[in-house]
């Protein structure tokens, strides 16, 4: 039996039941939530930056955009919350669509 270890969506558990397949699961600490969802993430930029075609790289964003909810809720944080940061962070800095790369800055 192949071992995972890893923060799986809330349905995996009945998906793999309605197989009639062995598996354990159990809930996470706070503490253990909060570091499986960091690893999670990691997990799935990797997937991102691996992505070969753009179908591949939106559902890849599509995973990592769930994780970006769960990490806002787990840090007390609504979307509403998050947008309004982002936003704002946009409005004074502005956003990445210009693709500008900044080479250096002479100190």
């Amino acid at each position: 039996m192949p071992v995972y270890n890893k923060l799986v969506r809330d349905n995996i558990p009945g998906l793999i039941q309605g197989t009639n397949k062995q598996f354990s699961t159990r809930v996470l600490s706070k503490e253990e939530y909060r570091v499986e969802l960091k690893k999670k993430m990691n997990e799935e930029i990797s997937e991102y930056q691996d992505a070969a075609t753009n179908e591949e790289a939106v559902e890849e964003l599509a995973d990592i955009l769930e994780l970006i909810h769960s990490a806002a809720k787990m840090h007390g944080a609504t979307i509403g919350q998050l947008e309004e940061i982002r936003r704002a962070k946009a409005e004074k800095r502005g956003g990445f669509e210009k693709r500008i790369l900044l080479i250096e800055v002479d100190d």
